[in-house]
């Protein structure tokens, strides 16, 4: 790249944290300092506003650089993220959104904690939340390193490390100081100009094949190497049976997990009624649904107009392709055209990355706070030290999650999210359906439940290809594979659902048939909500 992209692409981007910051440092200004603003954000947000924070809080890099890399270079196959990240919200919305707006407060715990004995569900709980969390995190680290070696032209590691330092201090300021309220703004930002950069982008792709999208898929199946078989299902996931049960694996994490992501079940509580969440679930669906199918344009576009080898050489990934098809589309790398867009995506790309860590960031520190500080004293805390906790925990978050993104720098950004997925719908999702819809369970289940879940992911994302035994490894050196699969979805999910079924028929706990009752009414009817 040239020295005036970069300076433009920083420009841009600097302006976007200029005005993030001071929409955080007015809004730690106006704060009260009470446990609601900071997690909730006063829950004073409408259905439209919400949505689109939502929207911002779930297209993350993995959805504006992953996804679409995905598809640009293995075609049809790609699209399986986009398909199910869109699907996941028909889960959300007839599972989850009301139901846990109506029984929590501000963490996936508390619906759980309402009829358990809440100490150890809270620490299993806060535990999977955190992980879940970190594995987010890493992925948006990863996007942002990927964005700063291709400013650079590919030999700023220095540079690129610095960058990932940098990502994880602003999502601690975010976090910090403006809580939930400037959380939300900034997300609320933040979707808008990328779904004004996708828009104009896809029009772009359009008009280069004068709208015909048949040209544009058989320009793409030619220039990706693979010839028709790109625009056929396959490519990446038909070989031998390992890759088609990876297929079904990843399929079922990404359906599933959603629902389990303690960042979107978090954003419900910003709203002042449950009805008002289902109406904020609706808008995101809407909003979600429309940049998903821009993406399919957009990767077949990637390899149309750049070619599916300049998108390996960028980036082997392809995490790169979208900022090069929008220095293609705007003529090329010495014109203004061409610099004045690939500058601006960049800066979109980074804000996504800046508004999505801060999200998580907050639900992480909230668990950490919220659930795990909270039931290991045994004195009662104040609302003021949780959030002054949660503020420390949001900066030790921020650090595991920045080493972490260094040691994965190399990996896609869609594929490191579908293993968060897969440990959310494996550990999380169990434990809140049992809890919402099962009366005998009980708290030995919700314990087995979430751990039963959530070791048997980790422990197979650690003898997976993923970290070891292939070149495209976290630690290509060695070779500690013995689970073929690079998803685990497919074994710990189910796994996570048994165990929590075993934890409650050979529990002694006799369950509170009143409990249930209460928490069955407050789910439906929201009598009682907070």
């Amino acid at each position: 790249m040239t020295g005036h992209h970069q300076t433009l692409a920083l420009v841009l981007f600097s302006v976007f944290v200029a005005v993030t910051l001071a929409i955080t440092t007015w809004v730690s200004r106006r704060r009260h300092g009470s446990a609601e603003e900071f997690y909730a954000g006063g829950r004073l947000f409408t259905p439209l506003e919400n949505g689109f924070a939502i929207s911002g809080d779930y297209l993350s890099a993995a959805s504006f650089l992953g996804v679409t890399g995905l598809i640009a270079l293995y075609g049809y196959d790609g699209l399986l993220y986009g398909v199910g990240f869109l699907v996941a919200w028909l889960v959300v919305l007839f599972l989850a959104a009301e139901l846990v707006r109506n029984c929590g407060r501000f963490t996936l715990a508390d619906v759980v904690a309402a009829r358990m004995a809440e100490r150890p569900v809270r620490i299993a709980t806060g535990a999977s939340s955190v992980t879940v969390s970190v594995m987010y995190l890493v992925a948006q680290m990863v996007g942002a390193g990927s964005l700063v070696a291709l400013l650079l032209g590919g030999k700023g590691g220095a540079a690129q490390a610095w960058t990932v330092i940098g990502v994880g201090a602003l999502m601690v300021i975010y976090v910090s100081l403006g809580g939930m309220r400037a959380t939300t703004w900034i997300q609320i930002v933040k979707a808008v100009l990328m779904l004004a950069g996708t828009i104009a982008l896809t029009v772009l792709v359009l008009m280069r094949f004068h709208g015909d999208i048949n040209q544009l898929l058989l320009t793409a199946a030619e220039r990706s190497g693979h010839g028709q078989a790109f625009l056929a299902p396959g490519l990446k996931y038909g070989g031998d049976w390992t890759a088609r049960m990876d297929f079904i694996s990843l399929g079922l994490a990404l359906v599933l997990g959603t629902a389990g992501l303690p960042h979107i079940l978090s954003r419900f509580y910003t709203v002042p009624t449950a009805r008002a969440a289902r109406r904020s679930t609706v808008w995101s669906i809407g909003l979600i649904g429309g940049f998903y199918l821009m993406t399919i344009v957009l990767g077949f576009g990637a390899t149309a107009v750049v070619g599916a080898d300049a998108l390996r050489a960028s980036n082997a990934a392809g995490n790169t392709a979208i900022p090069l098809l929008a220095l293609d589309l705007g003529g090329g790398a010495s014109s203004t055209g061409g610099t004045v867009l690939f500058a601006v995506v960049a800066a979109v790309a980074f804000a996504t990355i800046l508004a999505v860590v801060a999200g998580i960031t907050l639900a992480s520190s909230a668990s950490v706070a919220h659930d795990l500080y909270a039931s290991i004293r045994r004195t009662p805390t104040t609302p003021r030290t949780e959030v002054a906790v949660a503020r420390v925990a949001a900066a030790a978050i921020g650090v595991v999650a920045i080493a972490l993104g260094l040691l994965a720098r190399d990996l896609n950004v869609a594929f490191l999210v579908g293993l968060a997925f897969a440990v959310a719908a494996s550990a999380n999702l169990p434990t809140l359906l049992y809890s919402l819809f099962w009366r005998n369970f009980t708290t030995r289940g919700a314990v087995w439940s979430v751990y039963g879940g959530l070791i048997p992911a980790v422990v197979l994302v650690l003898l997976s290809p993923v970290v070891s035994g292939s070149p495209a490894s976290l630690f290509p050196g060695v070779d500690f594979q013995y689970f073929p699969l690079q998803n685990p979805g497919i074994v710990s999910i189910p796994l996570g659902f048994v165990s929590g079924w075993l934890g409650t028929v050979t529990s002694d706990e006799v369950p509170d048939e009143a409990k249930f009752a209460e928490t069955e009414v407050r789910s439906l009817t929201g009598a009682g909500a907070v």
